[in-house]
């Protein structure tokens, strides 16, 4: 899955409590998650029980840090267990009221030159509707980039900031790349 600005800020809105950020911490969740089983840890990690064991031990001199693949195997494992209903709940207040979005990123239509709605670096705080939300949902579920992404948030965007909802500025092509940060609020 690619790991894009706007793909971490969907991640963030969809949590209420941050992610264990250690290794250790990760390891301890996994273990609560599993109830205790170093057995079960290691079978979706794809280690052995001993390595696991390794890892957790409180014995000093025979703790062994896991390597930097292993870690990233310790992250993927932890957000997949992370928060599962209300993640669930905040996608489907998300797909069913809409969220703001609020972003700093070139964005603009080709326009006469020196016209202000060039494509140029701004902040946007915006509301979009629900079915944006499915549209991104989706995309990501069936492994949509980030490129994919901007070019949904490019088009929603675009008909909420230029087209009015509509009403007018049929036909311009919108621009939106360089995503600095991307922030959802989910209310």
């Amino acid at each position: 899955m690619d790991v894009g600005e706007i793909a971490q800020g969907l991640e963030r809105a969809l949590r209420t409590r941050p992610v264990p950020s250690s290794a250790e911490a990760r390891l301890r969740f996994l273990l609560k998650a599993h109830r205790g089983s170093t057995l079960r840890v290691a079978a979706v990690l794809g280690v052995s029980q001993r390595t696991v064991q390794r890892w957790v031990t409180k014995k000093t001199g025979a703790r062994r840090p896991p390597s930097p693949a292993k870690i990233q195997a310790i992250e993927e494992a932890v957000l997949v267990k992370w928060q599962p209903r209300i993640r669930g709940q905040r996608k489907a207040r998300a797909e069913a009221e809409g969220f703001v979005l609020h972003t700093r990123a070139r964005f603009g239509f080709a326009a006469a030159a020196g016209s202000s709605d060039d494509p140029r670096v701004r902040r946007i705080t915006q509301r979009l509707s629900g079915e944006v939300a499915r549209e991104l949902f989706a995309a990501r579920e069936a492994g949509a980039g980030e490129q994919q992404q901007m070019v949904i948030l490019a088009r929603a965007l675009g008909h909420a900031y230029f087209r009015d909802d509509g009403q007018r500025a049929h036909g311009v092509h919108i621009a939106f790349t360089d995503v600095e940060f991307a922030d959802f609020a989910i209310r």
